[in-house]
């Protein structure tokens, strides 16, 4: 006689570990798809975040050069307005003991009156283009910091998938996928 009833439990139980592993390892692989497409999306944002700011510190870089340049056309500009006043001085002196001047003091305070417009023109050239190099330097920054925020959506959102893979939790893994579509919102905005 037996001691218990006979009741067939060892296919049972296998029958309900092979569902449960189809049913885990279909979302495990629905979870680790959707982190590695997160992955490649951080990697794409990262690279241009780090290309944008080697831009715009390019961009920096050369808005210094020009600023040295104007800097120097500004003192050249100086040298040449302390020059006139040199000339005029003279030409005041000889003015001031009754004795004619002679025409080269004249000469030369037109001459460098004239010079000093050329050098203020390149002067304001080159602070014109400094600026400019300014500005697309500082719109790059703004862009940098686009993709820099859509990199770390993305980090959290891989860290999510991380969690709801390790909990086979469904509810971590949808806000693994809201922060990374955040994450494809701030991409995308990067480039506007």
């Amino acid at each position: 006689m037996p001691e218990g009833p006979e009741v067939e439990t060892e296919k049972l139980h296998e029958a309900i570990h092979e569902e449960l592993e189809k049913e885990g390892g279909a979302f495990l692989r629905t979870i680790a798809l959707t982190t590695a497409m997160l992955a490649a999306l951080a990697a794409l944002a990262s690279l241009r975040a780090g290309a944008t700011v080697n831009e715009a510190l390019v961009l920096k870089t050369e808005a210094a050069v020009l600023q040295s340049k104007a800097s120097d056309q500004w003192a050249y500009y100086q040298a040449k307005g302390v020059k006139s006043a040199v000339a005029e001085a003279s030409r005041i002196s000889f003015e001031a003991a009754g004795k004619e001047a002679p025409p080269k003091f004249a000469e030369k305070v037109q001459r460098y009156e004239r010079e000093q417009e050329e050098i203020k023109t390149e002067a304001q050239k080159l602070e014109k283009e400094r600026d400019e190099k300014n500005a697309e330097a500082d719109h790059l920054m703004h862009r940098h910091h686009g993709f820099a925020i859509s990199v770390a959506f993305f980090q959290v959102a891989i860290a999510l998938g991380a969690v709801a893979a390790l909990t086979r939790n469904r509810l971590v893994w949808w806000a693994s996928l809201a922060v990374g579509a955040a994450g494809l919102v701030s991409f995308v905005r990067a480039f506007l």
